[in-house]
């Protein structure tokens, strides 16, 4: 996925109210860019890293600019949860992930389960495989990327409706989508969500599939491309 638009380089100077983050930009103005992250972006907003927005065109928004990537000094990493499906998408389309490919039909936000809609449906005459998609940005001291950041009763729920995908006798596929490369493999973060994390092993039990796949990132473009170990 390469960006639209050439991306503004600035130092952040704080992230708060989830959505609303202050940057300062190359030519010293200071900016509120939104935040596309609803998480609590641990490891991901220390004030003073550089950071990567993109602006809109749409004359009727309040805020102009969007926070895309951040650095860490180490790898960038991307911020912005709405595309972690559009990556995935890409990623599957350019056969980068080989353990979804042969699916003629691909559609998004299609409904099933208790009111939901299933991030990715791929369908052949003989299937139907639903695939859930998280983004990743979290990486502790120990250098293991983690899911979730915060607890999430949402993705709890998701959890489950893809137990029951299979139980309907379908393929059903929690797909972690790795927006950063400074960590070694991914786990659940059992001490943030311990909910969570019981609930990942348990379906995986039951036959969700599990999958984490890793960007390569770059304030130009990101690929999702790089299958990445999953250490229950």
């Amino acid at each position: 996925m390469q960006f639209e638009q050439n991306l503004l380089s600035g130092m952040l100077i704080k992230r708060y109210k989830r959505f609303l983050a202050d940057v300062r930009l190359e030519d010293g103005k200071v900016v509120t860019a939104h935040c596309p992250n609803s998480g609590s972006m641990k490891t991901c907003a220390e004030p003073g890293w550089d950071v990567r927005l993109s602006r809109a065109d749409n004359p009727k928004r309040k805020l102009k600019y969007t926070w895309e990537l951040v650095h860490n000094g180490v790898s960038w990493i991307g911020i912005n949860t709405h595309l972690a499906n559009k990556l995935t998408v890409e990623a599957i389309e350019s056969g980068w992930i080989p353990e979804l490919s042969g699916y003629p039909s691909l559609r998004t936000e299609v409904g099933y389960g208790q009111n939901s809609r299933v991030d990715i449906l791929l369908e052949s005459e003989r299937e139907r495989c639903y695939v859930e998609v998280k983004n990743v940005t979290l990486v502790e001291a120990d250098g293991v990327y983690r899911f979730p950041d915060a607890v999430t009763k949402r993705g709890l729920k998701h959890l489950y409706e893809l137990q029951e995908m299979v139980a309907q006798g379908h393929r059903a596929v929690m797909l972690f989508a790795i927006q950063r490369t400074d960590g070694s493999h991914f786990e659940p973060a059992v001490h943030i969500d311990p909910a969570y994390a019981g609930a990942l092993k348990k379906v995986q039990t039951g036959g969700v599939e599990l999958l984490a796949y890793r960007a390569d990132l770059s304030p130009q473009k990101i690929e999702l491309k790089h299958k990445t170990e999953i250490k229950l």
